[in-house]
């Protein structure tokens, strides 16, 4: 169809061009013939044959012209509904996590045991210690009482994730039915963890099928993936008594808003200056147990080079993201932007008396910056506080442990 149009386009334009170029040529021969009736006879023979020859020249040049013109824009056109036609590239829609066949080489950075636990899985998430997506995922899993091991990834040379193709955090494997199932996407990883325990009967691979992924080029020409439904539950029409169409769809709007707002002002927060910056990796290091995990040059690499990066970055970000100029106040606004909405409800947290995902996604995300000081000058300039350590105190008992074993 494509090039059936670029053919169409070109032959109206080559119609126009050849009436312009006669156009041009009879004008050129009556003013040719004007001039020559002053003359003289003697040279008129000579003078007529050598115009001819410069006009028939001058006429096929702006003919030639106008061509090369007209395939230009033809081939221009092309490409341009080409590139247009081209923007999402189905070659990888609907595939899903990889499925192993065998488990990966990792050295195990620690346990987490709740002997509550009676689903059976054997869960092993990568992370980085003080990621907020990262974060997200572990505020699920231990708000509902998951056991799962833990693997600590360098951030900078990331030996831990060698094995993967997706070279970003979190990455939940699942051993599950004799095989190994990846999860990427902290959302996803959610979504399909509560899904699950919604309906045991369809089992965790059959609900991340469920998630496929896209690939497509952004404006700029640069390749990314999407996961289809990653804020979704999958409940099959049947929706928990304690929950409405209403807070199914309000519960999914606030998740996303943590992962569209929220989480975009940490950074500029947490790397505002080089003295903080250093301070939060140094805090990061004491989290994540570095001196334990990584080798004595890897934890300073990581922690000065990874502290100058991110306050570089951390200035990108600002801008890229519109934040204030005083980054702190952006950093205020979205949390007392969440605090007023539920002060609104009346309800001690977002999904009412108990928390909800977006309780615990915005908790996670804001826990990863607890040992900053863009933390504390939260604490002391929003009224988060109360909200937070009710939280911290739900997801440390394993407050939703009765989902786990309903």
């Amino acid at each position: 169809m494509a090039v059936v149009e670029v053919g169409k386009y070109c032959a109206r334009r080559c119609r126009k061009a050849c009436s312009f170029v006669y156009r041009v040529r009879e004008t050129y021969v009556l003013h040719r013939n004007d001039f020559m009736s002053v003359r003289l006879s003697s040279s008129r023979s000579l003078t007529n044959t050598s115009n001819s020859r410069r006009s028939s020249v001058r006429m096929y040049g702006l003919l030639g012209i106008s061509m090369g013109a007209l395939v230009g824009a033809g081939y221009a056109y092309y490409e341009k509904r080409y590139e247009q036609s081209s923007s999402v590239l189905n070659e990888n829609m609907g595939t899903t996590g990889p499925v192993l066949e065998t488990a990966p080489s990792f050295k195990i950075s620690r346990e987490v045991v709740v002997p509550t636990d009676s689903t059976g899985l054997k869960l092993t998430l990568f992370q980085y210690a003080t990621c907020p997506f990262c974060c997200k995922v572990r505020a699920v899993l231990d708000y509902y009482g998951f056991s799962y091991n833990i693997v600590e990834v360098n951030p900078v040379l990331r030996q831990q994730i060698k094995w993967s193709e997706y070279k970003k955090v979190p990455i939940l494997l699942a051993h599950v039915e004799g095989v190994y199932q990846q999860m990427n996407d902290s959302s996803m990883i959610i979504s399909a963890l509560a899904s699950y325990l919604h309906d045991r009967d369809q089992g965790l691979m059959e609900v991340v099928k469920c998630y496929p992924s896209i690939s497509f080029s952004d404006d700029d020409g640069k390749l990314k993936t999407d996961i289809l439904n990653r804020y979704f539950l999958m409940y099959r029409g049947n929706i928990p008594q304690d929950k409405t169409n209403e807070s199914v769809l309000k519960e999914r709007k606030w998740r996303k808003w943590v992962d569209d707002v929220l989480v975009h002002v940490l950074s500029p927060n947490v790397y505002r200056t080089r003295e903080e910056a250093v301070q939060a990796f140094n805090w990061f290091s004491q989290v994540g147990g570095w001196e334990k995990h990584f080798s004595a040059w890897e934890r300073y690499l990581v922690i000065y080079v990874g502290a100058y990066a991110m306050w570089i970055i951390g200035k990108r970000l600002k801008k890229k993201h519109n934040l204030k100029d005083n980054v702190r106040v952006s950093l205020y606004d979205a949390c007392s932007h969440w605090m007023k909405s539920i002060k609104t409800q009346g309800t001690k947290f977002m999904g009412g008396d108990t928390p909800d995902l977006s309780d615990l996604a915005t908790y996670g995300v804001l826990s990863s910056i607890e040992g900053c000081s863009a933390f504390q000058d939260l604490l002391q300039h929003t009224s988060i506080g109360p909200w937070y350590d009710s939280m911290k105190d739900t997801v440390q008992r394993h407050g939703g442990r009765s989902v786990m074993n309903g």
